[in-house]
């Protein structure tokens, strides 16, 4: 089982669940899922990261210091931002390129070969992929391709018992894109804005918890 953290204290979902992290734009979305990945990074969870808004030495910084100075699980990144500005950087162990966010056999080879790493090379049986975000894929293509992409993707975080995190901002989609889209997850943790601060409940999976206050982090 795979526990949330103190995202969802003592909730926990089976291996190979996917999971949408749906909300509007500053609720703290991508906090939020990298902290899940923290949580299991602490007990020795591989963490893969495919992000489609940030830099990946960003996203590797940040989650660095989420952990403090815990020792993680093995970290991979696969960043389709820097070379869509024009950068030219050099791998990594722990970061890998895709062209651009339109790139999705790109993102698709370098999940494989992080996951395989893992799994086979380092032993590493459980692993959390995020990927961040959905609505910067539907940027890039259209809702039939972006559907297709996820429909393999998420069958390879069931195939792998693995945990998938997938982040979309929910007000800049019409519903019938949502409405497809959340076809193809086990469950969802749903954020909304309220008097006092965004609010989440977990949907679908586990026992699912009502409407509560984000924790601080």
């Amino acid at each position: 089982m795979y526990g949330l953290g103190e995202v969802c204290p003592g909730a926990e979902v089976e291996p190979g669940t996917n999971l949408l992290v749906a909300g509007p734009p500053m609720t703290g979305k991508r906090t939020l899922a990298l902290k899940i990945l923290a949580h299991g990074g602490r007990r020795g969870d591989g963490n893969i990261v495919v992000t489609t808004k940030d830099g990946g030495e960003d996203v590797r910084e940040d989650l660095r210091e989420m952990l403090g100075r815990d020792e993680g699980g093995p970290l991979g990144i696969v960043d389709c931002v820097s070379k869509q500005q024009g950068m030219n950087p050099t791998q990594s162990d722990d970061i890998a390129y895709a062209s651009s966010p339109k790139d999705m056999t790109g993102i698709g080879i370098q999940l494989s070969e992080f996951l395989e790493a893992f799994y086979k090379e380092r032993g590493v049986q459980r692993n959390r992929i995020l990927l961040h975000s959905l609505s910067t894929l539907l940027m890039y293509s259209n809702l039939q391709t972006v559907f297709r992409f996820l429909h393999v993707f998420t069958g390879r975080v069931q195939s792998a018992d693995a945990l998938g995190i997938f982040v979309i901002d929910s007000t800049a989609h019409d519903e019938q894109t949502m409405s497809t889209l959340r076809q193809l997850f086990d469950g969802q943790i749903e954020i909304r804005e309220a008097d006092d601060g965004a609010e989440l409940r977990l949907k679908g999976v586990s026992e699912g918890t009502d409407w509560q206050a984000i924790p601080e982090f």
